[in-house]
C-alpha cells in the first residue's frame, strides 16, 4: 500500500465520488465536474480561503446521502431509482405541470395502466413525499460529512443542497441568504453540470438564468455568466481534475486513521442503500476481523481486511433497489445485473489511492474455492486467506439477517447450512474460526446488541 501520508484527500474523495455518481444515476465524474464549476463560481465571487475549503469538500461530498432515499423512491415509483433520480434533475419541481408530466413518464414504466394510475394516486396522496425523500438524503449526507471529520460548514452545506432562493426547495424551505452560501453554489453547480452534460453549456446557462431569483441566487447566476463563453474551461470538464481547484494553502492529506474513517463513512453510505442490508458492512467487518484475530493475522493484514470488509459492497450502489429489495426470486437478467456489483467494487477501489491495494480482496466475497463463485471464478489456489475469511463472514451475516424474500435464520441453522459447503466451496479453517468466534463470549457477535457490537468493532485494529 502506498504511504497514505502522501495521499491528498481531494484525490481520495474525488475517486470515491464516482461511487456516489453511480448511486445518484449520474455518469462517473458528475461530482468532480460539479466541483470544478462550483469552485470557478467561488473564484468569481472572491471567496476567502476558509470558505473555499469548506465549499470544495462539500462539492465532492454533495451526494453522500444519495443512498438514503433509494429504497423509498424505488418502492413509491415502482421504477429504477437511479433512472428516476437522474431524470428528476432535469425537471423544475416548482411547476406542477412539469412535475406531473415527469411522474407520469416515470412511474411503473413496465406496469399496466391501472398500476401506473395507482402509483400516481399514491404519490398524490403522499403529499409530503418529495420533502421526505429529500430530507432523508440531505440529513444523511450531512451526517456522513461529519463522520468523515469535515467542518460543520461543509456538513451544513451538504444538508442545504436542495434549498432554493425563493424558499420552495427542500427539505426545510430555507430562502435567500438563510441558505448557506456554499449550498447555494452547490445547487447551481450541480444543475449546470447536469444540463451541460445533457444539452451543452448554452442550454445550461439558459436554464439557470430562467431560474434566477427563483431556484438560484441572482448573484451566483451573474458570476456564472462571466465565464459562460470560456470554451477552455468547459472543455476541461471532459477530464475533470479536482486537484487543480483544491485550495493550495489548505490541502488535507489522509493518514492511516483518516483512511479508516473514510472507509467507515462510505460503509454507512453503502448500508443505507437498502433497509434489508442495514449495517451489513459493519457486521461483516466485525465478524471478519474477529475471525482474522483468531487466525493470528498480523496488524497490517487485519487493517486491510477491515477496510475491505467495510467497502466490499460498494458496487451495490450501482444496483437498482427494484432488484435489491425484490421480495421474490430474481430473473436471469436481474441475477446478471446483481452479480456485476462485485466486479464494480474492484473497479471503484482500484481508482482510489490507498484503497487500490485491497480492491481484489474486497471484490472476492462471492468467490468459492471450487471456482464456482464470481466475479472472476477464482479457484482455491488463487484465493488468499483474507479472501476466504471475507467470503465466510459475508455468507454468515447474510444468512442470519432478514431479507425481503425470507426471514433471518438462527445462528445454529446458518452454520448448519454453511457446513454443507465446507471444505469444497468455503474454507475449513475460516469456518472453524467463525464457529470459535461465535462460541467465545468476549468476541462473539450479538445481533440484538448493536451498541456493544460497535464498541467491539472500534477496539479491533
Amino acid at each position: 500500500m502506498a504511504d497514505s501520508h502522501e495521499i491528498a484527500l481531494s484525490e481520495l474523495l474525488g475517486a470515491l465520488s464516482s461511487a456516489l455518481d453511480i448511486a445518484e444515476g449520474e455518469p462517473p465524474g458528475h461530482a468532480a465536474r460539479s466541483c470544478l464549476i462550483g469552485m470557478r463560481v467561488a473564484d468569481e465571487l472572491g471567496l476567502d480561503p476558509s470558505a473555499r475549503s469548506d465549499l470544495f469538500y462539500a462539492l465532492l461530498l454533495k451526494d453522500a446521502g444519495c443512498s438514503a432515499n433509494s429504497a423509498h423512491m424505488a418502492a413509491l415509483f415502482r421504477a429504477d431509482d437511479q433512472t428516476a433520480k437522474h431524470s428528476s434533475k432535469l425537471v423544475d419541481w416548482s411547476r406542477p405541470l412539469s412535475a406531473f408530466a415527469w411522474s407520469l413518464k416515470t412511474v411503473a414504466p413496465d406496469g399496466s395502466v391501472i398500476e401506473r394510475a395507482d402509483r400516481l394516486r399514491a404519490i398524490r396522496n403522499e403529499g409530503h413525499v418529495t420533502r421526505a425523500l429529500m430530507k432523508a438524503r440531505c440529513h444523511r449526507g450531512a451526517e456522513i460529512a461529519r463522520k468523515l471529520g469535515f467542518s460543520e460548514a461543509t456538513a451544513q452545506a451538504v444538508q442545504a443542497l436542495d434549498e432554493h432562493w425563493d424558499g420552495r426547495g427542500q427539505p426545510l424551505g430555507l430562502s435567500g441568504t438563510s441558505i448557506p452560501l456554499a449550498a447555494r453554489i452547490m445547487c447551481l453547480a450541480q444543475t449546470v453540470e447536469v444540463f451541460h452534460a445533457a444539452r451543452g453549456v448554452h442550454i445550461a446557462y439558459q436554464v439557470v438564468a430562467k431560474r434566477s431569483d427563483h431556484w438560484f441566487d441572482p448573484e451566483l447566476v451573474e458570476a456564472l455568466g462571466t465565464f459562460r463563453h470560456d470554451g477552455r474551461f468547459w472543455n476541461s470538464l471532459a477530464t475533470p481534475d479536482v486537484s487543480s481547484v483544491e485550495p493550495p494553502d489548505r490541502i488535507l492529506t489522509a493518514d492511516e486513521d483518516r483512511l479508516d474513517t473514510i472507509a467507515e463513512g462510505f460503509a454507512a453510505v453503502i448500508d443505507a442503500k437498502s433497509p434489508w442490508t442495514h449495517e451489513h458492512c459493519d457486521r461483516v467487518c466485525a465478524i471478519a476481523i474477529g475471525m482474522g484475530t483468531l487466525l493470528a493475522f498480523d496488524d497490517a493484514a487485519l487493517r486491510e481486511l477491515r477496510r475491505a470488509a467495510l467497502l466490499h459492497d460498494i458496487g451495490k450502489l450501482s444496483i437498482s433497489n427494484r432488484i435489491l429489495d425484490k421480495p421474490g426470486p430474481l430473473t436471469e437478467a436481474e441475477q446478471t445485473k446483481f452479480k456485476q456489483h462485485a466486479r464494480l467494487t474492484e473497479q471503484i477501489l482500484r481508482r482510489v489511492p490507498g484503497f487500490d491495494g485491497f480492491a481484489a480482496l474486497a471484490s472476492a466475497h462471492h468467490e468459492r474455492l471450487d471456482g464456482g463463485g464470481y466475479p472472476r471464478g477464482l479457484a482455491a489456489e488463487d484465493q488468499t486467506m483474507s479472501m476466504r475469511v471475507l467470503a465466510v463472514a459475508d455468507v454468515y451475516e447474510a444468512l442470519v439477517s432478514e431479507r425481503p424474500y425470507r426471514p433471518a435464520y438462527s445462528s445454529e441453522v446458518a452454520l448448519e447450512l454453511m457446513s454443507g459447503d465446507v471444505p469444497e466451496r468455503l474454507d475449513a479453517d475460516a469456518f472453524g474460526a467463525l464457529k470459535a468466534l461465535l462460541a467465545d463470549g468476549d468476541l462473539g457477535i450479538r445481533y440484538d446488541d448493536l451498541t456493544g457490537f460497535r464498541r467491539r468493532l472500534r477496539k479491533l485494529p
